[in-house]
Order: structure tokens, then C-alpha cells, then sequence
């Protein structure tokens, strides 16, 4: 195949709400149509996100079907259009959760760093649509994946594929809310569900420098390896008696990622030290959250707040720092003929602590 052609492209196909139940289907799809702004990328891992099963279930809204999800995408540049520079045809690159904003002169979000805020376009690497009639996103469940190059990031050297793909959406969606709240030394960090996001958080948190981190989850059995992660204690809150008085501010910075409409959040926000702050980063089916006190938010001065994924420099700045202190996620490696099987495993949270699909074809087509 020569460097510039147009690959083929098919991947695991969500044609209905019936693939969360790991029933995707092999199969074609026609991607976005090709612009000189692209990146066609030869897929060697993907990750496997939550987002990955909110979407194929429809439970963030109607998903377009027919759709290919993943965007912890990573693998070789095979075309790269006349207008990206910063990639070239061989490189080992990367895409994460969002393909596109508006990127005009005029946003005040994209011209400052603030792309996934963008008020007027977001594209996301999977089913979503491109304007100007350029078609339909599809993700990294698949031998190929067709980007604007913005949003595909060279992987430093020194940093593993299997361990960079989840980076690209688990990774930033903690690093850039530690990174924008102050998490370094002198802070304490709490990370709230140690789960895919969770377990990057510990990582991040103890890599900025912060004097102490803690692990937060329902049950004592994580405890051991979320030491291992790195933080310096554990709080299981379904397990420790009296968890919540005996923790009370204590913590600088809670980065909340679970997706749960029932978790104990006037708790979790007592665990704030005086002017603390909480940010959520999980996002529930129908994004609904539990109520909080308005006393809880006054009497300690502490703000809630939420973030999504980071910008390009954001995901370039985590990968160097990753690279630079040998950061190593916890994943274990699928092949992509079990994306199926896969799923299911991940919805019965049986990943320690994130799948990633290895393409068997990678480097054949």
C-alpha cells in the first residue's frame, strides 16, 4: 500500500443498543471524507473506556448508530494531509476523545487553550459529525482511524503503546483537573473511585509532587494495589467505620470519577480542608448527580466543579511527563478479535485497572 493511499476501513460496528451486550459486528464503514487538515492512522492499541459502553447502550443520549467506538487510540500515521506539520507518514501517534472544535480566529476557547470547551463545535472521535458535510466520527475498535490532525499527538519516545493509549482520554481526563487545580507540593489529594480514571489519578497526583494522596473506593480488596500505585493511604467507604469523621478536612483536592447517581457527596465534600476544592470528572447516565447542602458548601468555603478531557498542549504535556518519569499504567492487553468479550468483562469491572486491544492485524493490511 503506498504511504499516501486511502486505507480500508472496518472495525467492530455498534449497529443498535444490542452491542453493549458484546454483540458488535466486524464489518465496513465509509470514514469522514478526507481532507489535507487528516491524519489516516494504522491502529495498534486502542483502550477500552466507560465511555466506550455509555455510548454503545445509548445511555448519554442516542448514539447514531451505526457507530465504532474507542478513543484511546494509538498506532502509525499511513497519510498525513498537506496541511499537518507536526506529524509525518511513519510516526507513532496517538488520538484521544475529541477529533475537531471550531478552531476559529475568533473563539475565545480554542484561541486560549480551552478547545474541549469550545461553545461553537465538538467533534468527538466517535459518533459524532464533522461539519461542512465531511461525514461521521468512527473510533478505535478498528484496523484504521481517520482524525484532523489537531488532534493527533506524536507518542514521546520511551513510553510504551499499550501503556500511552489510555492516557489519551483515562489519563488526561485526571491530569488536566489536578494539573488547572494546584495539585504539586504541599497539597493533599483524594481520588474518589479507583477504577480506569482512578488509578491514573493516584499516579498523576504522586508525579506532580503531591505530599499526599489517597485512594478512595467502596471496598477494602483495592486497598493493597492502590498502594502499590503509589498513594500513601486508603479509605474504603463502604468498609471503614466511620470513614467520613474520622478523614473530615483533611483533604486539599478530591477529583471525583465515578458515575454514580448514589454516591455519598456531602461526605466525599467533608473530607475538604477549609476553601478545598471537588471537581467531578465521571459522567452518570443522564448525568445526574446527588443533591448537595447548601450548608456543606458554606460553613467550609469549598467549591465544586466540574472538568472534561484536557487540550492538545494538556495531552502533550501529560505523555512528556510520562515518558520523563517512566509512568506505567496498569492495563492488560486483549487482543481486538475479544473487543466483544471484552466489553462485557469491563461492564463487570473485571479491568485491572484498563483493557487495551492489541491489533492483531497491525502492520499486515
Amino acid at each position: 500500500m503506498a504511504a499516501q493511499a486511502s486505507p480500508k476501513f472496518q472495525g467492530w460496528v455498534g449497529k443498535s443498543a444490542e452491542a453493549f451486550e458484546g454483540k458488535m459486528e466486524w464489518d465496513e464503514y465509509e470514514p469522514k471524507k478526507w481532507t489535507e487538515d487528516d491524519v489516516d492512522i494504522e491502529i495498534s492499541h486502542c483502550g477500552v473506556c466507560g465511555s466506550d459502553l455509555h455510548v454503545l447502550k445509548s445511555g448519554w443520549g442516542p448514539t447514531p448508530y451505526p457507530c465504532v467506538v474507542g478513543h484511546e487510540i494509538v498506532g502509525k500515521a499511513v497519510r498525513v494531509g498537506q496541511n499537518v506539520k507536526h506529524v509525518k507518514v511513519g510516526d507513532r501517534v496517538g488520538v484521544g476523545a475529541q477529533a475537531r472544535s471550531c478552531l476559529n480566529s475568533t473563539c475565545a476557547e480554542c484561541n486560549n487553550g480551552m478547545e474541549p470547551y469550545c461553545p461553537n463545535l465538538t467533534v468527538n472521535t466517535y459518533a459524532s459529525f464533522y461539519p461542512n458535510d465531511e461525514g461521521k466520527s468512527y473510533g478505535g475498535y478498528a484496523d484504521y482511524n481517520r482524525t484532523n490532525g489537531h488532534w493527533v499527538f506524536p507518542i514521546p519516545e520511551g513510553l510504551d503503546s499499550a501503556s500511552a493509549a489510555p492516557m489519551l482520554c483515562g489519563g488526561i481526563t485526571v491530569y488536566s483537573p489536578l494539573k488547572q487545580n494546584g495539585c504539586g507540593p504541599g497539597k493533599t489529594v483524594g481520588i474518589v473511585g479507583v477504577g480506569g480514571l482512578g488509578h491514573f489519578g493516584i499516579l498523576f497526583a504522586k508525579a506532580l509532587g503531591a505530599d499526599k494522596v489517597v485512594g478512595i473506593s467502596r471496598k477494602a480488596n483495592k486497598r493493597d494495589d492502590v498502594l502499590k500505585l503509589g498513594a500513601d493511604e486508603y479509605i474504603a467507604t463502604a468498609e471503614d467505620k466511620d470513614w467520613s469523621a474520622k478523614n473530615a478536612r483533611t483533604l486539599d483536592l478530591i477529583i471525583s470519577t465515578v458515575s454514580n447517581e448514589n454516591m455519598p457527596l456531602n461526605e466525599y465534600l467533608g473530607l475538604l480542608k477549609t476553601r478545598g476544592t471537588f471537581i467531578q470528572v465521571g459522567a452518570p447516565d443522564g448525568g445526574i448527580m446527588p443533591p448537595i447542602n447548601a450548608f456543606t458548601l458554606l460553613v467550609s468555603g469549598i467549591k465544586v466543579g466540574g472538568s472534561a478531557i484536557g487540550a492538545p498542549w494538556e495531552i502533550k504535556e501529560m505523555l512528556q511527563l510520562a515518558a520523563d518519569k517512566g509512568i506505567k499504567a496498569w492495563v492488560q492487553e486483549r487482543p481486538l478479535k475479544e473487543a466483544n468479550q471484552t466489553i462485557i468483562d469491563m461492564d463487570g469491572g473485571k479491568a485491572r485497572y484498563r483493557y487495551v486491544l492489541v491489533n492483531e492485524n497491525f502492520g499486515k493490511h
